[in-house]
């Protein structure tokens, strides 16, 4: 079940909000197509992500994929947890496999993602 509680990507990304800061991740449909994940790579504290820019890969035994930000701002935290264990990934996408946390930019550019329920309708035509 898809959390309903964030906004989604196209790109299986998810964000959700705690005032200006956005947490971001991978779907768990995500982790289902990558199968199992074996490497995480993020960006270091600090550095700044645009809106749909990638800003890392992930991969998994299956293929090497971009990850893509859902929201504009300054990277705040990154979960070096999934760094090292990067199958925390497949077992909690929405809880303690997060990737970033994000200081946004512009707050309203969550309004141009997806519901949940947009979001399911979107994966399950895949």
């Amino acid at each position: 079940m898809t959390p309903d509680d964030r906004r989604y990507s196209k790109e299986h990304e998810w964000t959700q909000l705690d005032g200006s800061v956005a947490t971001i991740g991978i779907t768990q449909f995500a982790t289902e197509s990558l199968g199992d994940v074996v490497f995480v790579d993020l960006p270091e504290v600090g550095s700044e992500v645009s809106q749909f820019g990638k800003f890392g890969e992930i991969e998994s035994v299956k293929a090497v994929s971009d990850l893509f930000s859902p929201v504009s701002g300054t990277i705040v935290a990154r979960n070096d947890a999934v760094i090292e264990n990067p199958e925390i990934v497949n077992g909690e996408p929405y809880d303690d496999g997060w990737l970033l946390k994000v200081e946004m930019a512009d707050a309203s550019a969550v309004d141009g993602l997806m519901s949940a329920a947009e979001y399911d309708a979107l994966t399950a035509e895949s």
